[in-house]
């Protein structure tokens, strides 16, 4: 990344689905390869319903200058699929898909994109952003503990060790 190259966060849009689908698609089969990459999860499948049309969801892009797609960051509404986990029915959004370019790590991307995120949820009047990462995935349970994650459970789902973790945020700020 260049030191001073101007990165833009916006909301995805329709027309945006083009690239921002295989976009992700293509980091979740680095991340994940011992995942079938023709299972193409719930939450892509019915993008524009979890993270566009819904009233508590949001897709967020970081682009350069050149309107070069370097970074994204999701949330939809939480469906509370794990019973295990002690998660009331405040407004509960899920945080997903958080990928950055590797030559733009490091640089303030993930950060900026999720507070935008953050802004975003203020503003739909939500009040807890939870998500689950893995052991497996480099700095992030530091990074989400960093921003002020809270651990809920560490457990294993699907054959992978899984952190679920919360943040509750108020939008009174």
């Amino acid at each position: 990344m260049k030191k001073h190259e101007e990165i833009t966060i916006s909301m995805v849009r329709d027309c945006h689905l083009g690239e921002v689908l295989p976009y992700v698609l293509e980091f979740r089969r680095q991340l994940f390869p011992l995942l079938d990459p023709s299972i193409v999860p719930k939450d892509l499948v019915n993008f524009e319903q979890n993270y566009l049309q819904s009233s508590t969801g949001a897709f967020l892009q970081a682009r350069t200058h050149k309107d070069e797609l370097i970074g994204v960051i999701g949330m939809m509404p939480y469906d509370y699929r794990f019973p295990h986990l002690t998660i009331d029915q405040s407004t509960t959004v899920e945080v997903a898909r958080l990928f950055v370019d590797p030559g733009y790590r490091r640089t303030g991307i993930a950060s900026r994109l999720f507070q935008e995120l953050v802004r975003t949820a203020e503003q739909k009047n939500i009040k807890r952003l939870y998500l689950h990462t893995h052991p497996f995935l480099k700095g992030a349970y530091e990074y989400w503990l960093k921003h002020n994650f809270k651990l809920l459970r560490y457990c294993s789902e699907a054959n992978y060790e899984t952190l679920h973790m919360e943040l509750m945020i108020s939008a009174d700020k």
